[in-house]
């Protein structure tokens, strides 16, 4: 057999797994992760290699309904998921009954690529919901085969992964076979940080939040970081800081801690925050920071 290559996107709701299961696959933290709505802001791609096959993952955010530009910029990768897909996973979790955009579940039904139907989050459930949730899902996406899986666990997560080299097509890798993403450095210093604040802070403050890495100097033996995070007002810019700046330092501190892990390497992390009235919806802003591409 040749070597087989191509595109899996993953797609769902908020919440439901897709950035643990990408780095289930990928066996590093591309996408990260938290228990809040709309932490994947971009289209990632974790590209997984073997001798004979490549499979380049998509993670997406999760469907809503557009508030504000950068909302509607999110909905745009997720179109463009449909667009250059080999195999689509949809994913649910365990309890979800529907789609949050009916155009999207539509393009599901109709997709004339294989679709992969994952229910996650089973280690949550008993035999007798499990069941039930396979019939609904059956019913109603009918081109999909069901999985049922736990991304966290890593209940059948490899079982998945030998259907997606199965149902890929016959082709030359489209990525060095030593890449490990589409994205650069900076891009995961961003996103490390942010992950941060989405962990820390309440309300409002992660989603006003856009990190902008300006300075990145990579030495022998240490890595050099200048980054500015961005909110929308001078409140948030006080309660990003905290008292005495202790809650920008833990987020500075925790950040440094995954970044050398992620790079292997120590880093010297210097944070700043600053003021950029009403980015989320500055047509100009999203673009700086690789939305509305």
């Amino acid at each position: 057999m040749g070597h087989k290559a191509g595109f899996v996107n993953i797609i769902g709701n908020p919440n439901v797994g897709k950035s643990t299961l990408m780095n289930a696959f990928v066996g590093e933290k591309l996408s990260i992760i938290t228990s809040k709505a709309q932490t994947t802001r971009h289209r990632i791609l974790g590209i997984v290699n073997g001798e004979d096959f490549q499979v380049i993952l998509s993670d997406t955010p999760g469907i809503i309904k557009p508030a504000y530009e950068l909302q509607a910029s999110m909905m745009d990768f997720v179109k463009s998921a449909f667009e250059d897909a080999d195999v689509l996973i949809y994913m649910v979790e365990i309890g979800e009954k529907e789609l949050k955009d009916e155009a999207f579940f539509n393009k599901i039904k109709s997709a004339k690529i294989p679709v992969l139907l994952l229910l996650n989050k089973i280690d949550k459930s008993n035999q007798a919901q499990l069941e039930e949730q396979v019939q609904l899902w059956a019913e109603k996406v009918p081109n999909a085969e069901i999985i049922a899986i736990s991304a966290l666990e890593g209940f059948n997560v490899k079982e998945v992964f030998d259907k997606i080299i199965e149902l890929l097509p016959e082709s030359p890798a489209y990525y060095p076979k030593d890449q490990l993403t589409d994205k650069p450095e900076r891009f995961f210093i961003n996103e490390t940080i942010r992950e941060k604040i989405l962990m820390h802070y309440k309300k409002e403050i992660p989603y006003a939040v856009e990190i902008d890495t300006e300075e990145f100097f990579e030495e022998e033996k240490i890595i050099r970081v200048r980054s500015v995070i961005m909110v929308e007002r001078d409140t948030q810019k006080g309660i990003i800081i905290g008292h005495k700046g202790t809650a920008l330092k833990r987020v500075g501190v925790e950040a440094r801690k995954d970044l050398e892990k992620f790079f292997g390497k120590q880093i010297h992390l210097e944070l700043y925050v600053k003021v950029n009235k009403n980015w989320r919806s500055d047509q100009r802003q999203l673009r700086r920071f690789g939305y509305n591409q």
